[in-house]
C-alpha cells in the first residue's frame, strides 16, 4: 500500500511535508473540509458532499481552483483509491484560501487536498455497544452562518472530545448558544420517542450533515415520521433512543446518558437500509 496524497491536482508522496508553512490552513483555519467514504473503491454520495462543498465555498468566498470541478472531484478520488490499493476508507477533501495576507487574504484563489485512510470494516456498520455520552457544560456553539459548515476551524469539537475523553466517555453533547442540543463532537444528533424520529434543525446551529440528509431522506420514504426542531435535555432523557450520523461511520447508537438508558432498534434498522441502499446503487 502506497502512502500519496494529491496536492492541487498532483499526486505525491504522503509520507512527506507537502504544504508550506505559510499555508493560510495551517495559519487561520481558512478553508473548509469534507469527509467521505470509501466502499469498495467508490466513494459515497459525492453529489451531496460536492454540494455542501461548493456552497461553503460560496459562504467562505474562496474561489474553486481552475482545475477542480464535480467530475475531476470525483475522478481524483478514484485515481487515489487505484494507486494506493485502499478499497475501503475515510477521504478527506480540504479546500484552502492560497496565498500570503494576515487575516485580510492577498487573494481568495483555492487550493485543495485529497487524502485517504484505510477503514476496516468494508461498510457500514452499527456498533455492537451502546456508546456513553453526557452533555459538554464548557462551552456553547454560536448559531450563525458558518455553524452547518465544517470549516478547518474546530476547536468545539477537540475541546468537546477532550473533554468527554478525561471523563471516560464516548462523545458528548453539544449546546448552541440558546441551551438546545444540536449534535455530539463527532456527528448530527437523532433521537427517537414512540417510533418517530426527531433531529435538530438547521437553523439551531448544527452541520448540515451528509448522512443526517441520508437518514431524513431514508426514513421518510419507509414510512417512518421525521421532525427536524429543537431539542433541549429534557427530550433526551424521554426519548427511546439515541444515535448520532455522520458520513463515514453511519450511525453510532449511544446506549447511556447519565442514569437514562437507550435501545438501539430503530437505529439497526436504518443502518440496514443505508447498507442495502448503497448496495443497490452499486449494482
Amino acid at each position: 500500500m502506497k502512502e500519496l496524497v494529491n496536492l492541487n491536482g498532483v499526486v505525491m508522496a504522503g509520507d512527506q511535508p507537502v504544504i508550506t508553512l505559510d499555508n493560510r490552513a495551517f495559519h487561520f483555519g481558512d478553508g473548509l473540509f469534507e469527509s467521505m467514504r470509501v466502499v469498495d473503491g467508490r466513494p459515497w454520495f459525492l453529489d451531496a458532499h460536492w454540494a455542501r462543498l461548493t456552497t461553503g465555498a460560496g459562504l467562505l468566498r474562496i474561489n474553486l481552483p481552475s482545475n477542480l470541478d464535480r467530475q475531476v472531484f470525483e475522478r481524483s478520488i478514484h485515481e487515489l483509491v487505484e494507486r494506493t490499493g485502499l478499497r475501503h476508507a475515510r477521504c478527506r477533501f480540504t479546500l484552502y484560501r492560497k496565498g500570503n495576507g494576515f487575516y485580510r487574504p492577498a487573494s481568495n484563489e483555492g487550493g485543495f487536498t485529497f487524502e485517504l485512510h484505510a477503514l476496516d470494516d468494508p461498510t457500514y456498520t452499527l456498533n455492537a455497544h451502546g456508546m456513553h455520552v453526557d452533555i459538554w457544560p464548557e462551552m456553547r456553539k454560536p448559531v450563525n452562518d458558518l455553524s452547518r459548515h465544517k470549516t478547518l476551524n474546530c476547536q468545539y469539537y477537540v475541546m468537546a472530545s477532550l473533554w468527554a475523553q478525561e471523563r471516560g466517555l464516548d462523545d458528548c453533547l453539544l449546546q448552541n448558544d440558546r441551551g438546545n442540543i444540536i449534535e455530539s463532537s463527532a456527528g448530527n444528533l437523532f433521537i427517537v420517542s414512540n417510533g418517530v424520529l426527531y433531529t435538530p434543525s438547521l437553523s439551531d446551529g448544527c452541520v448540515g450533515g451528509v448522512m443526517r440528509a441520508q437518514v431524513i431522506n431514508l426514513a421518510i420514504a419507509h414510512g417512518i415520521k421525521v421532525y427536524e426542531c429543537s431539542l433541549n435535555p429534557q427530550n433526551l432523557l424521554a426519548a427511546d433512543e439515541l444515535f448520532f450520523t455522520n458520513a463515514v461511520k453511519g450511525l453510532q447508537w449511544a446506549g447511556t446518558y447519565r442514569t437514562k438508558r437507550y435501545a438501539h432498534r430503530l437505529s439497526g434498522v436504518i443502518t440496514d437500509l443505508l447498507v442495502a441502499a448503497t448496495r443497490v446503487s452499486s449494482t
